[in-house]
């Protein structure tokens, strides 16, 4: 375990959790990487990412937009037009004095209502009053087109490029119809590193995986709020955590010796998140994949790295894990704030080689709970009961199994279990639309390791 902390910042803490001994000839090396962030708070000193100078000239810590679903079917029923006011006006409040924000009104077009004039306000009991009254302009009329939602919000936070810490919140209630997927996949991409962003569905007539494309891409969460009524609170929550930020940019560097190939990084608690793709070179035999934002949190990543076959007796260091800020400045070298070893020894003991972590075999479960019931949902949807059958069992023995009781609750919703440790189920007769796509979105949620 390494530490690096800094006055008034959080002192982040990483853990390696891996079995070390290989197999004569084995390649593949795992291991449970423990990022945990303490000791931030939610105000007071710089935030890591801004500099000295920006801070000295009044420069504000964090800038949120909040984009609003106003497509015509915001009316179907009224209750959600009302909601999502309801919802934005707590998002506003809890907003903290300082914060650089904006509400955006989203239809086939995006329009700032608050404050209007193409950049940020500076949260106060003053702007704060002002921005909650503009929200009777809020009014359900038009289309959907989430890629201009995300290019309005890009362009408000480029506004203010001295702040560190930027996030969204975006909320819809249907398909994004007024625009082809290649153009919301372009503002996807412009906007990926700017900001992250927190996608919420109300009601059903949404769909999960094109929020899961937004929230994936920009390191943020997706849920359903199935009923109106439950916005505010959401929205709520999700401020809070946004306020709770003190680090921004924050990245995992992952270096290897010659000849060893990094096989994936996955995010494995509190969710899944496949980074893989994301990998950005940082020099001979490194890589950069983005974790975005920091608080006071923990999160967990699985790392596999495939290592050159070697005989037994022979050790070696597989990767040096570390949590890095890019440089502030074109001359300036990144900042590393923690770092932990992976290490692979080759062994002829049988009872050292074939011994699985199990932190890594726990995870290794979470995953494959979420692909099966988002591959069980699918081939449901398709008409392929057998294989939906099939897949939801399995879904329900990890679930069992792992203690994941979150996903066991919702996978009775939609199956009746008849046997948790065998995975044996039915499909429940007249599963409800809410209740097939909560557990859908909520999928990627995992469970940590028991102590």
């Amino acid at each position: 375990m390494a530490t690096l902390a800094k006055p008034n910042l959080p002192r982040f803490d990483v853990d390696i959790f891996q079995n070390e001994f290989l197999a004569d000839g084995a390649r593949e090396v795992n291991a449970i990487v423990t990022v945990t962030a303490t000791g931030g708070g939610t105000s007071g000193g710089r935030p890591l990412g801004v500099s000295d100078s920006a801070q000295d000239a009044g420069a504000q810590d964090a800038a949120v937009v909040i984009m609003v679903d106003c497509s015509g079917s915001m009316d179907y029923p009224a209750s959600k037009m009302r909601g999502a006011r309801e919802a934005t006006a707590a998002a506003i409040d809890t907003v903290r004095d300082g914060v650089a924000f904006a509400v955006v009104a989203g239809t086939h077009e995006a329009r700032d209502i608050y404050p209007g004039d193409g950049t940020l306000a500076v949260a106060s009991d003053a702007t704060r009053a002002q921005a909650k009254e503009s929200l009777r302009r809020l009014s359900a009329a038009g289309g959907t087109a989430m890629g201009t939602w995300l290019a309005k919000a890009d362009k408000l936070f480029l506004t203010r490029r001295d702040i560190a810490i930027r996030h969204a919140i975006l909320l819809t209630d249907g398909n994004n119809e007024h625009e082809n997927a290649a153009d919301l996949d372009r503002a996807i991409e412009r906007a990926s590193g700017h900001f992250t962003a927190d996608c919420r569905g109300v009601g059903t007539d949404w769909r999960v995986d094109e929020l899961r494309k937004i929230s994936s891409a920009l390191l943020g969460t997706v849920d359903i709020v199935a009923e109106p009524s439950g916005l505010a609170e959401d929205f709520r929550s999700m401020m809070a955590d946004a306020m709770g930020k003190q680090v921004a940019d924050v990245a995992l560097r992952i270096w290897t010796p010659a000849n060893a190939v990094v096989k994936f990084v996955k995010q494995v608690a509190p969710a899944v998140e496949d980074l893989t793709g994301r990998r950005a070179e940082a020099g001979p035999r490194a890589g950069d994949y983005p974790t975005g934002s920091w608080g006071d949190e923990s999160r967990d990543y699985h790392v596999c790295v495939e290592v050159p076959a070697a005989a037994v007796g022979n050790e070696m260091l597989a990767a040096r894990i570390s949590l890095v800020l890019p440089a502030t400045t074109a001359a300036g070298a990144p900042e590393v704030l923690t770092q932990g070893l992976v290490k692979a020894v080759w062994t002829d003991d049988l009872a050292s080689s074939t011994r699985i972590s199990p932190q890594v075999a726990h995870y290794t479960g979470q995953a494959e709970l979420a692909s099966s019931i988002q591959e069980g949902l699918e081939a449901h949807r398709a008409g392929d009961v057998d294989r939906a059958t099939a897949k939801l069992g399995a879904a329900v023995r990890i679930a069992h199994a792992t203690g994941n009781d979150g996903t066991f609750k919702l996978l009775q919703k939609v199956v009746d279990v008849v046997d948790p440790k065998e995975g044996t189920v039915r499909f429940r007769r007249n599963v409800s639309e809410a209740d097939s796509m909560t557990l859908e979105t909520r999928s990627t949620k995992t469970v940590r390791v028991k102590k």
